[in-house]
């Protein structure tokens, strides 16, 4: 069940590509950000996009779209 307060996938992907859109083209935060939008919008809940994002290569990447992911996704206060 989802917490009220938690954003679906859809509308995470919205927001990652908003910053994707923003970020420098061929940054890492650029492709963090870009990789966060195309997986919200392709997987069924946010436990199962962040299991995809934690398979992203190379490295820096990967770290760099957990931590805008886990920023997105948590629960508003």
């Amino acid at each position: 069940m989802t917490a009220a307060s938690e954003r679906d996938n859809l509308d995470l992907a919205a927001t990652a590509q908003e910053i994707a859109d923003g970020a420098q083209a061929g940054s890492i935060d650029h492709a963090a950000a870009a990789s966060v939008a195309i997986t919200c919008a392709t997987t069924r809940d946010a436990a199962h996009a962040r299991a995809v994002l934690d398979g992203l290569t190379p490295d820096e990447v990967r770290q760099a779209a957990l931590e805008l992911f886990d920023r997105l996704a948590a629960p508003a206060e």
